[in-house]
């Protein structure tokens, strides 16, 4: 047989060959250093592999019924792994001989894998991966057969299978384009009716697009194509997708967090941006009392977060809200369907779902309205059957309801929904953790939909900020300050706060604000303006009027008075003082307002007539009100202009005319338009300081919040852990038992007194080394006559003594 095969004592003996069998892994080296001397040995282990391989398929047909597939002969098996890896190893170098030997060995997998044991499955498939990857097989065909093996209930060759479509397919996106056309494989295996192929599918889909490989709008059919597995007849596919659409926004933050290195540029970059007054900081630490510095200490401190916190949320506004829905080509219709399965409770099975499933596809849709901004109004109506403090997991599903609420749906829908919260959550034989979270969604859904809220209704609800609940009063005094931004209107008068600007009034149903121009390129025209004109280092001391599109959103202080007038106070301080501070003065104003009585009001009137009072220190800020100036005059009792003083009164008392004043100055400034119309990247980065400066002169100027956008409010997700907020749960025996350990984590060991002197090393105390001393001679003397004298009194007492009778008496 030797001499029909062709082979020589010496090509034997070039091999390595011992005895009858080669040695594979010797041979496979010295082929790859000469391929062509070899070619004699490559084809006797070819005939090997394909004899093996017709010997181990008959030997499954006679032992098809066996579990572990070919037990009787497991040599076979490993002869048959062992050449399929050599060919494998050797393929590239001989092309033309072992052509056909990548459709052999997939063939082999394709139809054998079942009958095969788990060591061969495994030596196979990485032979099939050393095939793909020196080119010499399709990865189309080797996707869709890695695809089909991962339904055996082989663990390790799913693995196998998984981790290197993942990567092959995220080295392509690089560099190959071939892999938008491997979408179509695993798209349409995703749509068949078999469950497990389905499954491995759509797992593929989750981890590619988790990984941002498919990600974006290139690659919006996989986005798409999750989305429509909610539809999917298997009920198991059904929930894999609504999970993974629920908690992709989760995989994104724990993504995000891991790049600390990333997040730490990004929070130096926006720590440039917060801008504090360092003559407000001087004035927190070092003027006035200690009650008065502790005031001005955690207004600094106010200010700060409410400006990181904007700063923190517009950085999050464009990665942390991405979501598959956002793909859908028409979300009104996804959005629909999906409800008419909830509201049947019937799947393929003619089974009812499970409580957990109904409320994934409840925050499905809810999120799918919120982002598009969909008019879906039975969905109101179906939440209102779950929409009780009894329910289960209740706080998910007013969160729901809270994110499918937006500026687009109509009060009338949504206030059966919005009085069944507030009856069935808010009322005084309610607990107070229902109190407390029916306020917070209250104020969440007037936060979307103003016209919900009725004057009655406000007044009620605001009482309970005097509950001693930290939760109950925390919510109340939230939609306390909510209604001071947009409708004052509605509170009584001592919830209304100090006015600071015009009234603020809701939207009505349907506005929206446009804008006309590139926003805050106010404030660039400004600095401009003064820098022209030789004020550059007091560019941002005076505080603009915004626009009218900013006055529905945010409480403006009244110091509006016009260009002439803060021309004439700017020349008249600078031939006072210099001020080099970045932030509005406005602090202590605020400070002095605070302290004053409400009989101020009353007082303007005979203040009018005769005022005498200096220029301020600070001279940088242009009174508009009557109170501010009097109750200034009043406080530092320094001298004014009586000129400046009658305009700022004038302007105070008619705001109507401080408005068109204000206005025929904007209109004069000259537009970005007469001059070029086109913003440099420098001028967009100084808006951006310029707006940063203003946030932090309206925060250190005023308390509260501003109120978002309803474009920002969408695109966020609801947590339900905030409706929580402020509620103690009651802790389980491992979590106290966690909270006591870790209070005693500094404590040392209790020891007794005793044991721990005993314990004590160093040698003896000054205690102990006193009594070892060397007594003086007059103390050794008085001591001797002292025991004398005290064992002489002691001899005189016994003897006489009467000790009893004797007994031999």
């Amino acid at each position: 047989m030797s001499g029909s095969l062709g082979r020589t004592p010496e090509s034997l003996k070039a091999s390595g060959r011992s005895s009858e069998k080669l040695s594979l892994p010797i041979l496979q080296g010295k082929i790859k250093r000469d391929p062509d001397g070899y070619e004699t040995e490559l084809q006797l282990i070819y005939k090997q592999f394909k004899a093996s391989v017709d010997l181990f398929q008959q030997q499954a047909a006679l032992s098809f019924s066996s579990v572990g597939g070919i037990g009787s002969d497991p040599s076979v098996a490993k002869d048959l792994g062992d050449r399929a890896m050599f060919l494998a190893h050797v393929t590239p170098f001989y092309p033309k001989q072992l052509a056909e030997f990548p459709a052999q060995l997939t063939d082999l997998l394709r139809t054998s894998c079942l009958a095969m044991p788990s060591g061969l499955r495994n030596q196979v498939a990485q032979g099939l991966i050393l095939l793909m990857n020196r080119k010499s097989l399709v990865i189309e065909d080797l996707l869709a057969l890695f695809l089909d093996v991962q339904t055996i209930g082989d663990r390790n060759l799913r693995k196998l299978a998984f981790s290197h479509i993942v990567q092959t397919i995220r080295k392509m996106s690089v560099t190959d384009p071939r892999h938008k056309g491997l979408q179509k494989i695993v798209i349409s295996m995703l749509e068949q009716e078999d469950e497990t192929k389905a499954k491995r599918a759509l797992v593929t889909l989750c981890e590619l697009l988790k990984k941002k490989v498919w990600l974006g709008d290139r690659h919006d059919r996989v986005a798409i194509a999750i989305c429509e597995a909610c539809f999917h007849a298997s009920p198991r596919i059904m929930v894999s997708s609504l999970r993974f659409l629920l908690d992709y926004e989760n995989i994104e933050d724990d993504d995000d967090s891991d790049a600390s290195d990333n997040d730490d540029d990004e929070d130096s970059k926006h720590e440039s941006h917060v801008v504090i007054n360092r003559e407000a900081v001087y004035k927190a630490n070092n003027k006035g009392t200690s009650s008065s510095k502790k005031k001005k200490q955690a207004k600094l401190q106010r200010a700060m977060k409410s400006i990181k916190k904007k700063q923190r949320a517009s950085s999050e506004s464009s990665t942390s809200t991405y979501s598959p829905l956002n793909h859908l080509n028409d979300p009104q219709k996804y959005a629909e369907k999906l409800l008419s399965r909830l509201q049947t409770g019937k799947s393929i099975g003619k089974t009812s779902e499970r409580i957990e499933t109904r409320l994934m596809m409840m925050k499905v849709i809810a999120r799918t309205i919120g982002l598009h901004k969909l008019q879906l109004l039975s969905f109101y109506t179906y939440l209102q059957n779950y929409a009780k403090p009894h329910e289960k997991d209740v706080t998910q599903i007013l969160a729901a309801a809270v994110q499918a609420c937006h500026d687009g749906v109509p009060s009338d829908a949504v206030k059966p929904l919005f009085m069944q919260i507030v009856n069935q959550f808010v009322h005084d034989r309610s607990r107070p953790e229902a109190i407390a979270v029916g306020l917070n969604v209250i104020r969440e859904m007037c936060l979307r939909i103003h016209d919900l809220m009725t004057e009655e209704l406000l007044q009620d609800l605001a009482l309970y900020k005097k509950e001693h609940e930290k939760a109950i009063s925390a919510g109340a005094r939230s939609l306390i300050a909510l209604f001071r931004e947009i409708n004052p209107s509605l509170l009584v008068k001592k919830d209304r706060g100090r006015p600071g600007g015009p009234v603020a009034k809701p939207k009505q149903y349907g506005e929206a604000n446009v804008f006309t121009d590139v926003p805050n390129v106010e404030l660039l025209q400004e600095s401009d303006h003064e820098s022209d004109s030789d004020d550059a280092d007091e560019d941002d001391d005076a505080l603009e009027l915004p626009g009218s599109d900013d006055v529905d959103q945010e409480l403006i202080p009244a110091d509006c008075g016009t260009e002439e007038e803060a021309e004439e106070d700017s020349d008249d301080d600078m031939n006072n003082t210099e001020d080099d501070s970045d932030v509005d003065t406005s602090i202590g104003g605020d400070e002095e307002e605070e302290d004053m009585n409400d009989s101020d009001d009353a007082e303007t009137d005979s203040e009018n007539e005769d005022v005498e009072s200096e220029e301020d220190d600070d001279g940088d800020e242009s009174d508009s009100s009557a109170e501010d100036s009097g109750s200034k005059g009043k406080a530092n009792g320094k001298k004014r202009k009586i000129v400046d003083f009658d305009a700022n009164l004038l302007s105070a008392d008619t705001s109507l005319r401080a408005l068109k004043r204000f206005a025929e100055a904007k209109s004069e400034q000259p537009s970005l338009d007469e001059n070029d119309g086109i913003l440099s990247n420098e001028d967009f980065r100084k808006i951006k300081d310029l707006q940063a400066k203003k946030e932090a002169k309206l925060a250190l100027a005023r308390k509260g919040f501003k109120v978002p956008d309803s474009d920002q409010l969408s695109k966020k997700r609801v947590n339900p852990a905030k409706l929580e907020a402020h509620i103690r749960h009651k802790l389980t025996k491992e979590q106290r038992m966690e909270l006591v350990k870790a209070g005693r984590e500094d404590r040392v060991k209790y020891q007794s007194r005793t044991a721990t002197k005993q314990k004590k090393v160093g040698g003896s105390s000054n205690k102990q080394k006193e009594h070892q001393k060397n007594m003086p001679l007059g103390a050794i003397r008085s001591r001797a006559c002292r025991s004398k004298r005290t064992r002489k009194m002691k001899s005189k007492i016994s003897a006489t003594q009467f000790r009893g009778r004797k007994a031999w008496k």
